[in-house]
């Protein structure tokens, strides 16, 4: 089980990109007191993991409805996720309009911290390792982002918001190549079906 868990942390680490997101995360802040910081830090854990295992579930019960296999959603999910990680190479700026009275929701947990990759990563870790070591991987990785973003000032000043973007360019290219991976044994197993 263990095995399992660390095997579905890594791709949902990747995707969630905490240290990426975290000059957007001081941007949409910057003008908040600490106490609405650590409300606004609170709301978008609650929020992430409210989407992140309503989406587990109910991704999975849509697979049997519709008929996917694990074969497909590799394929598609390592090709939407090779998609998102190009995005994220070539995207100089990452801009979003923001209402003051939904930051905790909208953007930091989702799409922030639980995005379009989160999902994909968690629905392919589903098959792969299991719902149990899946469901607690998504929750370490929520949980590790809130911490990132509790100690958004100090890490900042420790890496920069250059080493921050850099470490967000990192991270995608590593998203880029799960999602190969992904693609790679989407195919192997849709040409040797188990």
């Amino acid at each position: 089980m263990v095995k399992e868990i660390l095997l579905a942390f890594v791709p949902i680490f990747v995707a969630v990109d905490a240290i990426g997101v975290l000059p957007i995360f001081l941007g949409v802040t910057g003008n908040l007191d600490s106490k609405q910081r650590v409300t606004v830090i609170q709301q978008s854990i609650v929020t992430a993991l409210t989407l992140a295992i309503s989406f587990i579930f109910l991704g999975k019960s849509l697979f049997h409805l519709l008929g996917i296999t694990v074969a497909d959603f590799m394929i598609a999910g390592g090709a939407i996720l090779f998609c998102i990680a190009l995005s994220d190479i070539f995207q100089t700026e990452k801009k979003r309009n923001i209402p003051a009275e939904e930051i905790g929701a909208v953007p930091i947990g989702t799409p922030l911290i639980v995005g379009p990759a989160v999902l994909t990563t968690c629905l392919i870790c589903i098959g792969q390792y299991g719902i149990v070591p899946t469901l607690i991987a998504v929750t370490i990785n929520v949980l590790i982002a809130g911490i990132i973003f509790a100690c958004a000032d100090v890490l900042i000043r420790v890496v920069g918001r250059s080493g921050a973007a850099a470490l967000s360019k990192i991270m995608a290219l590593l998203l880029g190549a799960i999602a190969v991976m992904m693609i790679r044994k989407g195919v192997f197993v849709f040409i040797h079906p188990v």
